[in-house]
């Protein structure tokens, strides 16, 4: 062979040694882009699971419903159960997590069919790692906001750690639970910015002729577009908004509900002032009656389908008519 002809060779293999080290380099930049991008984009991935909604829900209210608004200062945490299906909806601070769990199995609770976390404030999913990490949870609600403090990255942790999926919530499916059924009112848009008290899932509860609303820490913004979706939103009982603050329970809001009861969850000599004056005056001027777990305690609604009970008389106001009764004090 003559030496020209081998150099060509040589030069020619060499080009495809370099065109294949290019490719593979390729080939590795991208892995290594595209896994970023995966961890990036995990937690939102989190949220493409949805759940069936709208199967088997009850007509008519045979058994007996507990609503427990639990007093865990300044957060939320709702548990609520029906014929031995039960519900979270949010989880107090990150110091509630343990008091929730003990409270939870004092009642026998191994599995919860439903939690929600309203939103990803501390005070409403702190101890909501604590609950991932003692229960069996059959369907987990979260809004499509991802957070960045610790609270949260824990909360994502312990999902992962449990292998769940998040649901995201749609307004307007309907879920059972015994012989209630829940109804998503919200988040409605689907882009509510860095105004995180917005992004609350909110339900309408229903067991027979009574219901009950929920909506997390929905500021008036929130509010108007529940009531502009066309939704159902009448109850019996509102859980206010946002502890009592004046920027949520706006006038429409509470003019469309309509509640006979209001339940503010609150701690006692908060920072904020909550429950504001303005807002226990519209509650007042509508002849609502309010019960207040900063002054009260853990509050609890009972349901047979017909009327309500509660375990304390609604703070510093007087009741009249047969609809409500009570089964003693805390």
């Amino acid at each position: 062979m003559k030496k020209g002809k081998y150099s060509s060779i040589l030069a020619g293999v060499f080009s495809i040694i370099l065109v294949l080290g290019a490719l593979i380099a390729g080939w590795r930049e991208t892995e290594t882009v595209t896994g970023q991008t995966a961890g990036e984009n995990t937690q939102r991935a989190m949220w493409d699971s949805s759940a069936e909604a709208g199967i088997n829900v009850p007509e008519t209210a045979d058994g007996h419903m507990e609503v427990h608004f639990l007093d865990v200062g300044q957060a939320d945490c709702i548990l609520i159960s029906c014929d031995g299906c039960h519900m979270l909806v949010d989880a107090g601070n990150n110091q509630d997590g343990e008091k929730i769990t003990c409270y939870l199995k004092e009642r026998g609770i191994s599995e919860l069919d439903y939690v929600i976390g309203t939103h990803p404030h501390a005070d409403h999913i702190g101890g909501l790692d604590t609950v991932i990490d003692n229960f069996g949870i059959k369907t987990l609600f979260m809004p499509r906001k991802v957070h960045t403090t610790a609270t949260f990255e824990d909360v994502i942790a312990a999902i992962e750690k449990h292998d769940l999926s998040i649901t995201a919530p749609k307004p307007g499916d309907t879920y059972p639970l015994g012989s209630a059924s829940f109804t998503i009112l919200a988040p409605v848009k689907e882009d509510y910015g860095e105004e995180l008290n917005n992004w609350s899932v909110g339900i309408k509860l229903v067991h027979g002729s009574n219901s009950v609303v929920m909506c997390g820490d929905a500021e008036e913004e929130a509010e108007e577009d529940i009531c502009g979706s066309g939704l159902d939103i009448s109850a019996d009982v509102l859980k206010l908004g946002h502890h009592g603050s004046r920027t949520a329970t706006g006038e429409l809001f509470l003019k469309t509900v309509n509640p006979k009861y209001a339940i503010i969850s609150c701690g006692g000599g908060n920072d904020y002032g909550h429950p504001h004056e303005e807002t226990l005056n519209k509650l007042s001027e509508a002849g609502i009656l309010a019960f207040r777990t900063d002054t009260q305690g853990t509050i609890v609604l009972k349901s047979d389908g017909k009327s309500l009970q509660f375990n304390v008389e609604p703070d510093k106001c007087r009741l009249s008519g047969d609809s409500l009764s009570y089964i003693g004090k805390r």
